[in-house]
């Protein structure tokens, strides 16, 4: 997974405020779920991969959140 910062290759934002583009390749299957959520939700796919995203951080890495 590529992260468009802007800063030379490796380097994280210095702020978590801070947007990062990414490039992410999903199977056909998953792809399409996600679009159909999307759809139901009435939301963007993009909406629906950070919500995702952001559940498994708190549920995996709650120390680490905020």
């Amino acid at each position: 997974m590529k992260a468009k910062t802007g800063k030379a290759k490796g380097m994280r934002p210095e702020s978590t405020s801070t947007a990062v583009r990414a490039t992410i390749t999903f199977p056909g299957e998953v792809y399409a779920t996600l679009e159909e959520i999307a759809k139901q939700k009435k939301v963007s796919l993009a909406w629906v991969v950070r919500e995702a995203a952001e559940q498994y951080l708190t549920d995996k890495w709650p120390l680490l959140r905020g």
